[in-house]
């Protein structure tokens, strides 16, 4: 018999600020956490906007030798775990920490880290290139920057498939737990790449809204006007437990993790598939690996990028698998508030989607003011809804055709 899995702590910093408190609170306001570039000179590029993360300090959660040597994607990561953990009042010692594991997602890594030094090493040459500089770029660098400042010796990797890596690595970390290969992980993902050379290369594909005079509605998702996403910056963790276990400790429990499914779409590098086949396959995978039927699904933290194709491919995907149900589905993406996380996403909206389940508030879709009649389902515009939500899906679809999806239930023993 497989193991339940509950989820009992949760830690996230993103452009909406530092805390899940501060997070939700934003939210829920349909607040926008978008605006001008300000790292540095944006203005040669087509687009000048993207989801800063402004009230973080790196020093509140690392000390200033570790803050010199990682990433800030890496800083992120272990600030969320660190507010995950203390939330969770896991602790982890001799007798569990083999048990005990960490797995998270990103989509590239220590970008900015490979900039600076590149530029150093042209600069001043390959004499001045950090030590740290390999190990301080490196994707599973993070779980095991996190595995080493809580002592977590069980299952530990990360995954980097683009924008679905942090659903993969929430669902894998699920797996490990359900199927006995650890008690408890700390896992989600962490992104940090609004620097020129990303920037640049989302313009070259054209990926990216120019709606440069107005940052805060520049994120439509499902939107008749809609011109590109935005891109953000940020990290989601989670604890996950087995449920006997959390419950004999006395833990709070946000919600248990249902289901998880996964797929390719085998159609293209970056498009997803016009009859969104692979989102309807990942999607249908989670609700029978949860033991559901898609009836019982009552809200869906979409992928919903604000590009034309994926936010019509993924309607097209959901009317498919929901059928008449989907006229009683509550559907929204946050990323109209937070833009696009990248690889990061997926643990930012399983958050989101938890705190849904446990305060009954469904978070708006943001600058949806023209109606597009292909997509033409209940994105909960502009404003939070108060719903009572039992079931909800986080979808997370990235470059390559690789889609994730996880399904979280209110929790009932």
């Amino acid at each position: 018999m497989k193991r339940r899995v509950v989820v009992t702590g949760l830690g996230m910093v993103t452009p909406l600020g530092t805390g899940v408190e501060k997070n939700w609170e934003a939210i829920c306001a349909g607040k926008s956490g978008l605006g001008p570039i300000t790292r540095f000179d944006a203005s040669p590029f087509p687009s000048r906007i993207a989801g800063e993360v402004k009230d973080f300090r790196s020093e509140d959660f690392m000390d200033k030798q570790q803050v010199r040597r990682f990433d800030i994607f890496i800083h992120f990561g272990v600030a969320s775990a660190r507010m995950a953990m203390e939330d969770s009042g896991l602790r982890i010692d001799s007798g569990n920490c083999n048990r005990i594991g960490c797995i998270t997602g990103s989509g590239l890594g220590g970008l900015s880290m490979i900039e600076h030094f590149h530029k150093v090493m042209l600069e001043k040459g390959p004499g001045r290139i950090s030590p740290f500089f390999i190990p301080g770029i490196i994707a599973n660098m993070l779980p095991g920057q996190i595995a080493i400042e809580f002592g977590a010796k069980g299952p530990n990797t990360s995954i980097e498939t683009a924008c679905a890596a942090s659903t993969h690595a929430v669902g894998e970390a699920f797996r490990m737990v359900q199927e006995g290969y650890a008690d408890a992980m700390i896992t989600g993902g962490s992104e940090a790449v609004i620097t020129p050379l990303a920037l640049g290369g989302f313009c070259s594909m054209r990926a990216l809204s120019t709606r440069n005079d107005e940052p805060e509605k520049a994120s439509r998702p499902f939107e008749m006007e809609r011109d590109g996403f935005i891109i953000g910056e940020g990290s989601g963790i989670l604890i996950l437990e087995e449920m006997s276990r959390a419950l004999e400790r006395g833990a709070k429990i946000y919600g248990e993790i249902a289901g998880y499914g996964l797929s390719g779409d085998a159609y293209h590098m970056s498009a997803p598939s016009p009859d969104g086949d692979g989102a309807i396959n990942c999607m249908s995978m989670a609700i029978k690996n949860a033991g559901l039927k898609p009836e019982d699904v009552d809200y869906i933290n979409a992928h919903g990028t604000s590009t034309k194709l994926n936010d019509l491919s993924e309607t097209i995907a959901i009317k498919s698998l929901f059928g008449e149900h989907v006229r009683k589905l509550a559907i929204s993406s946050t990323k109209s508030m937070t833009g696009h996380l990248l690889g990061g996403t997926g643990g930012v909206e399983a958050i989101y989607s938890l705190l849904t389940i446990k305060h009954g508030i469904i978070p708006p879709t943001i600058n949806y003011e023209t109606p597009d009649p292909e997509c033409d389902l209940d994105y909960v515009p502009n404003n939070a809804r108060k719903a009572n939500v039992r079931v909800a899906m986080s979808n997370s679809f990235g470059f390559g055709g690789t889609n994730a999806s996880l399904l979280f239930r209110e929790f009932k023993l």
